[in-house]
């Protein structure tokens, strides 16, 4: 984009990455004259990131590809808090081991996204466990907590939305800001980290973080933040019927994860192919003016990319022979996603609104039985007759499998065990 100077701003400005960014001339007379390093905090909530974590993802990754070193912060320390932006209830408190357990999981995510090592532009991941743990209350109060208005901060929308709502906020989950703002100003000691990212909802806490950093450190830091996502027709980025959009394969398998992108709506696939891929921007161009069917391609291509950095080039390209197979040559293939079922229990017969339940076909029985009832789901590629009849052993075939399908584009093979 015209007007900057480093590679980094000019890149996530030409993708549309950038929602808000704080003093963006200054940042980038800085990005242009050397080495920068900046974070983006991941709590450690669930096992696994998912498709909402996406961009911020990417941000890391261009950033190290423009010639900097990114930090993944996990958080070890606030995920025992609890981040209260964007949330109308007060978030489940998960045990220390729960919490270890799921940043050991998240971190196999990074690994095809950024380069780790010991380089100067190598990422490197860090806990903020490492320094929250050992905070003393008192000496907190009075060295950090002295530089937070309590007035400024019930401004903050993570604070405000929840107080307009009449939700409960706890005084655990007041603190976080403070946290998180302290998580900024040790990560500019350590590691000389100048710039904080993340998405727009986090603003506030980014901005508060910069200034306590000034305040204690006579820090010069930054905040750039990048856009909330929806689809074209106002959908939540990353969630789907059957759930969340999940990164980890032990959650979704990378067939689904490439049919979650290829589903992606007409107006969508320019605007993804910038913010999720590595793609040439002129390439982007040529891919978004397609029209009628060829957007097809697009959408194949989108996936197929997006796939490649989530889970590497060979289960994309698998993902991709799979869905041709299934969709154009009609066949069944035993790389569809795969879900054991005992034989006992397929000797007895299982509703079909059950099975298609507990292959992840539906969120839930209900939703089941709207999907047969209106024509959706197939077994072994035959329309069921109705959501309560029986499928069982008699519907295997000689390699012991069933195939349910849920539409045109999402199947699962059910495998007696």
């Amino acid at each position: 984009m015209a007007g900057f100077k480093s590679d980094f701003m000019r890149i996530v400005h030409e993708r549309g990455m950038v929602h808000q960014c704080s003093d963006a001339a200054r940042l980038d007379e800085l990005l242009s004259s050397g080495i920068r390093t900046a974070y983006i905090g991941f709590d450690c909530t669930a096992d696994s990131l998912h498709v909402g974590h996406l961009l911020q993802i990417m941000l890391l990754r261009w950033w190290q590809k423009s010639g900097h070193k990114p930090i993944a912060l996990m958080g070890g320390g606030t995920t025992k808090v609890g981040d209260p932006s964007g949330r109308d209830e007060t978030r489940q408190l998960l045990t220390v081991e729960q919490i270890n357990a799921n940043m050991e999981s998240i971190k196999r995510s990074f690994s095809n996204y950024l380069a780790f090592g010991s380089g100067p532009t190598d990422a490197i991941m860090v806990n903020n466990a490492d320094w929250l743990d050992t905070l003393l209350y008192i000496p907190l109060l009075r060295d950090i907590g002295r530089h937070f208005s309590v007035n400024r901060m019930l401004t903050m929308d993570s604070v405000k939305l929840r107080l307009e709502r009449d939700q409960p906020l706890t005084f655990l989950e007041f603190n976080y800001m403070i946290l998180q703002s302290y998580d900024f100003v040790e990560l500019f000691r350590r590691h000389n980290c100048i710039v904080q990212m993340g998405g727009s909802d986090q603003w506030g806490n980014i901005v508060m973080g910069a200034d306590l950093g000034r305040r204690v450190a006579s820090a010069e830091l930054f905040a750039l933040t990048s856009p909330l996502l929806a689809t074209a027709s106002g959908a939540k980025m990353g969630k789907t019927a059957a759930g969340a959009v999940w990164l980890s394969p032990d959650r979704l398998s990378p067939y689904d994860f490439w049919q979650y992108w290829r589903n992606t709506e007409d107006a969508d696939v320019g605007r993804f192919l910038k913010l999720f891929t590595d793609l040439p921007l002129d390439e982007v161009a040529r891919l978004e003016a397609l029209q009628g069917q060829e957007i097809n391609e697009a959408k194949k291509i989108l996936a197929t990319e997006v796939t490649r950095l989530a889970h590497g080039a060979e289960a994309a390209e698998r993902a991709a022979e799979t869905a041709r197979r299934t969709f154009e040559e009609g066949t069944r293939t035993e790389s569809l996603p795969t879900v054991d079922m005992p034989r006992a229990r397929l000797a007895a017969g299982i509703a079909a609104f059950d099975l298609f339940h507990e292959a992840g076909l539906a969120a839930s029985r209900n939703e089941a039985r709207k999907l047969i009832k209106g024509g959706g789901g197939r077994l072994n590629d035959a329309s069921l007759a109705s959501d309560t009849m029986l499928i069982g052993e008699r519907d295997l075939d000689g390699s012991g499998t069933l195939k349910l399908s849920a539409g045109r584009k999402r199947h699962v093979l059910v495998r007696a065990v």
